[in-house]
């Protein structure tokens, strides 16, 4: 009888383990942050505010440097010298259309209130058509592991969408917010790429909607009771902050948001009490600069006061126009330092990204975006950070 004889049977290898998502990180102090607005701050004053563009990148290579993805930091490669030529180039665009509207003003008053509604709605798309392009800018400049983020598609398109959506929010006072953020970021996102990776963006207006309706119900009441503003924003600013990062994808790497309503709060509330205290020392240093100013005038505090020569005074004006500036660079710095490093962190620290294994093998693709868009947006004071 023969004896067949069968080969050991080896069992399949196993399925590779799919890897757990991986949390993103920061690792900048909030010290070595505060130092780099406050030295900006101190520029910006001495530079009449033309160092915030210097200081806009310093910051945001800040921000991209401590911002680690997979073990791996961001950098972000934009230029001072980028903004300020996109900003000077864009107001010689944007300054004879204001020009235009001065003089029309001064041909008729009734013609210039006719006119208002075409230029509002120009600065409207012209201002969509900027925060694209913007956009466009800062993605070109933001490398992650060698390899650069990109983005393609029409800023006049985006406008054009943007501006029906805008009738659409006119017409329903608003409701249709969560639907027009949707579709806005669906067509953002759809032109946006990581090296060879194509993005696209999943969240539904649907969704946005069902975690934050409650909050269109309570704006009215916030217009009338202010307290609860702060609250009222500051959990839709987390609901937004959710639903936008969730809805992000590259090719096969998902990202996925915890944040709490409550997490951003807190943040608001510290403004607005800084806010308070600086309005406080700025009322304080004004009235000090006008004892001073009055004590050296040959009349009494009360005449000179009451008189035209108080209104007029060149030394109090230059005080006061110094004491503003000052307010106003420290308002910046806070509000730098709370919302931009302090909720980029809180929002960084609720996210995780898995699938990181489909931008392990990315092509470099794309060119690099003019800083134009961005200086547009920054005339417009539209730009995003």
């Amino acid at each position: 009888m023969n004896q067949m004889s069968w080969p050991p049977q080896v069992p399949p290898p196993p399925p590779s383990p799919v890897p757990p998502p991986m949390p993103v990180a920061f690792s900048g102090g909030r010290g070595e942050f505060f130092d780099l607005v406050k030295r900006g701050a101190g520029l910006e004053f001495v530079t009449l505010g033309f160092y915030r563009f210097w200081l806009l990148t310093d910051i945001r290579r800040h921000l991209w440097a401590n911002t680690l993805v997979g073990g791996d930091a961001a950098e972000y490669t934009g230029r001072g010298k980028e903004l300020l030529i996109g900003f000077l180039v864009a107001l010689a665009i944007l300054m004879p259309v204001y020009v235009g509207y001065f003089l029309i003003g001064l041909e008729a008053e009734h013609i210039q209130a006719f006119a208002s509604i075409p230029l509002i709605a120009f600065f409207y798309v012209f201002g969509q058509f900027a925060i694209y392009r913007a956009r466009r800018y800062r993605l070109t400049r933001t490398v992650w592991r060698g390899v650069r983020f990109w983005m393609t598609g029409s800023g006049w398109i985006y406008a054009l969408q943007a501006s029906l959506w805008g009738l659409l929010m006119i017409l329903t006072l608003g409701l249709v917010l969560p639907w027009r953020n949707a579709a806005l970021e669906r067509y953002k996102l759809r032109h946006s790429h990581y090296g060879d990776l194509q993005g696209s963006f999943e969240g539904r207006g649907w969704e946005f909607f069902k975690r934050g309706w409650w909050l269109w119900l309570l704006t009215p009441i916030a217009l009338y009771v202010i307290p609860i503003a702060p609250f009222i924003y500051g959990a839709y600013k987390a609901i937004e902050w959710r639903w936008w990062l969730s809805g992000i994808r590259f090719g096969g790497v998902r990202v996925e948001s915890k944040l709490r309503k409550s997490e951003l709060i807190g943040l608001y509330w510290k403004v607005i009490g800084w806010i308070v205290v600086l309005a406080l020392v700025f009322s304080a240093y004004l009235g000090l600069a006008a004892v001073l100013v009055g004590s050296m005038t040959d009349s009494s505090f009360t005449e000179f006061f009451k008189s035209q020569e108080f209104m007029k005074s060149i030394p109090l004006l230059v005080l006061a126009g110094v004491g503003y500036l000052v307010f106003a660079l420290a308002m910046n710095v806070v509000i730098r330092v709370y919302l931009l490093r302090d909720l980029w962190v809180r929002v960084l620290g609720s996210v995780n990204v898995s699938g990181l294994e489909a931008a392990a093998n990315v092509a470099a693709r794309g060119e690099l975006a003019n800083a134009l868009g961005e200086g547009f947006a920054d005339g417009l004071d539209v730009g995003g950070f």
